[in-house]
């Protein structure tokens, strides 16, 4: 206990300073520190976050990241012989630093706040041993390599070759295709069609987001499935299953239910009458109908279905009905809609759009446009585009295999720049560079990417090309 004075000098107060439970001007006890420190010394940041939080230790990345800086190194450094280093953002855009792995046990060994040449040189030379230095493609990492340790073998980092790669693919695919890409349209429907058709209602939205949730897609993919914010799907999973609102169905569809439903059960009356021997006059006496109704009921291709019910009439949105539905399972907002068929002759109202896409969704009609020659178009998403990318199709949620092959079959520059991500991925962890003349072969034909020559310049200028324990080619600098 101390007394200390005010800042006014007035009043003197006390303040409890247990320095042995925890430093000066410290948030945490020792014996959590080190509790901390051991449980990410065994795994990431992200994963012994999680951990600590299971055992009620409330602790952020950040601050795992803060705390193993200031670690006292515990590591032998004449006994490490090969490592990996890489940049890592301390403030993305503004200030980096530089992580060293150890390349057999894949441990971070040591961090530095910068990742200047000079520095980073410097760094290195208190690692007297090393032999082998894998990096990316950075000059900073090169040169201080080179002046710290000169007889060091410089590796390529496979990832970051295939990283580069693909970065350019993807951003080829954003820069050249919209963000809705048109495909010629599946036999099936598409989960946009059917999200647009099967959520009349807020039940029917609930419904179908634990459904796709339970089908393994994300809060972002269903999001972008119902046209709907992130905080909206979150809200829409936060409910029960047994606290969801019941479905109600429109009045005009359950008054056609119950009106068949009323229908049948004269239908079996009527067959049932008559064959207890009962003729077609006493029936109509009866059931108080026509003796021509009572032979339409036993006619046994009468349907008690209304024909009437679900049929159009052709009215002012009937050329446009196509390009409604069209808009709308893209997302497309009603007054986008409206501003767009305005151009091309409409000359009715929002609200009549609004009431068409509300009798669309209840009674889940498949509009094929006004002309059996219209062309029925898809759509996909240039986000699953870029996804493929880095993914097989399978694992691409919003994109079905049909789909896949329609994109690659109408655009068949895409269906070679895949090949080409695949192909320089199996070469790169087959380790046989021998293969990547061929490679660069095939990527030479493809004329159009200005950053895909410069990468392919790039390979071309590794002087040796080896496969190695280490990885898969050797720079010699």
């Amino acid at each position: 206990m101390e007394n200390v004075l005010s800042e006014s000098g007035m009043q003197p107060h006390n303040i409890f300073r247990t320095t042995c439970l925890c430093k000066k001007n410290g948030r945490k006890t020792k014996r959590l520190e080190d509790k901390i420190l051991k449980t990410s010394s065994e795994l990431s940041s992200v994963g012994a976050s999680k951990l600590l939080r299971e055992n009620r230790i409330t602790v952020s990345k950040s601050t795992i990241c803060e705390m193993l800086k200031k670690m006292p190194p515990i590591v032998d450094k004449s006994k490490i012989t090969r490592v990996c280093v890489d940049d890592f953002a301390l403030k993305k855009r503004y200030t980096y630093g530089t992580v060293m792995v150890e390349w057999d046990t894949h441990r971070v060994i040591d961090i530095i706040p910068s990742r200047d040449t000079k520095e980073v040189c410097e760094w290195l030379k208190t690692y007297p041993n090393i032999q082998m230095i894998s990096r990316d493609g950075a000059s900073t990492y090169a040169s201080a390599g080179r002046e710290s340790h000169p007889d060091a073998i410089q590796v390529t980092d496979r990832f970051h070759l295939i990283k580069n790669l693909a970065e350019i693919i993807d951003r080829y695919i954003k820069n050249t295709f919209p963000s809705h890409v048109e495909i010629p349209a599946e036999k099936e429907i598409t989960d946009e069609r059917k999200a647009l058709y099967n959520t009349a209602n807020r039940a029917q939205r609930i419904k179908y987001a634990h459904q796709k949730y339970k089908e393994g897609y994300t809060i972002q993919e269903i999001a972008y499935l119902l046209h709907a914010g992130e905080r909206t799907i979150s809200t829409y999973l936060s409910i029960l299953e047994d606290e969801i609102p019941e479905d109600r169905a429109i009045v005009r569809k359950r008054q056609h239910q119950e009106a068949i439903a009323q229908k049948q059960a004269e239908i079996e009356l009527t067959k049932r009458l008559y064959s207890e021997g009962k003729t077609i006059f006493q029936i109509a006496a009866k059931t108080h109908h026509t003796r021509k109704t009572i032979q339409n009921y036993l006619d046994p291709k009468y349907s008690p279905i209304n024909g009437h019910y679900d049929r159009k009439c052709p009215g002012k949105l009937t050329p446009y009905e196509k390009f409604i539905v069209d808009m709308r399972s893209k997302g497309k907002i009603y007054d986008e809609i409206y501003q767009y068929i305005k151009q091309k002759g409409y000359s009715g109202s929002v609200a009549a759009i609004r009431m068409y896409m509300q009798k669309e969704r209840a009674h889940k009609n498949t509009v094929t446009g006004t002309s059996e020659n219209t062309e029925i178009n898809d759509y996909v998403y240039r986000k699953s585009l870029s996804q493929l990318v880095y993914k097989n199709v399978e694992e691409v949620k919003l994109i079905t295999k049909n789909q896949y092959k329609a994109v690659l079959k109408r655009y068949p520059e895409l269906a070679s720049l895949y090949h080409l991500v695949k192909e320089f991925n199996r070469i790169v962890f087959s380790k046989k560079p021998e293969e990547l003349n061929t490679w660069i072969i095939d990527a030479e034909s493809i004329d159009n990417i200005a950053e895909l020559k410069i990468y392919i310049e790039g390979l071309k200028g590794i002087m040796k090309q080896l496969a190695t324990p280490y990885g898969t080619i050797i720079i010699t600098v």
